[in-house]
């Protein structure tokens, strides 16, 4: 499939893309309920922290991202059968060699990294929730000794 635009008005395009998705928004209105009457606090797209994290619990060290599943490449074996222009298989392979590096960056600063993709989100939010509330229990315990 080739572009129908140049990669300067692509570019331009892309950079016209909210910071917020409407999966995260509507993923935002469901977790809030759940975690804010126990006590977590969470901030959204936390720049001080490599790979600027969707969704950061900066008390307990739990970093979220909710990826897409083109963007972040969960079929990218599919989309090159396909035969998808190469441009966008390159960039979605860069992107995942982006995530796995943010992702160790994280690791090595002693933060949790939970990863989840669009249809798990949007198939089972209730299961989603129930990981992150688990994890911030772990980590509430870990980090409240320090």
């Amino acid at each position: 499939m080739i572009d129908i635009f140049s990669r300067k008005k692509r570019s331009w395009i892309m950079s016209r893309i909210r910071a917020e998705t409407k999966l995260e928004s509507d993923f935002l209105k469901k977790l809030s309920p759940i975690v804010y009457p126990i006590g977590y606090r969470y901030k959204k797209h936390y720049g001080k922290l490599p790979g600027r994290p969707d969704i950061v619990f900066p008390k307990q060290r739990l970093a979220i991202f909710l990826d897409g599943s083109f963007w972040h490449g969960k079929d990218l074996k599919q989309l090159k059968e396909k035969r998808i222009d190469p441009f966008w298989i390159h960039k979605i392979e860069e992107n995942r060699k982006r995530d796995q590096k943010q992702k160790s960056l994280l690791k090595k600063k002693d933060w949790t990294v939970l990863r989840f993709w669009e249809e798990e989100i949007k198939g089972n939010p209730d299961k989603v929730i129930a990981k992150i509330v688990s994890t911030l229990k772990q980590n509430r315990k870990l980090y409240a000794r320090k």
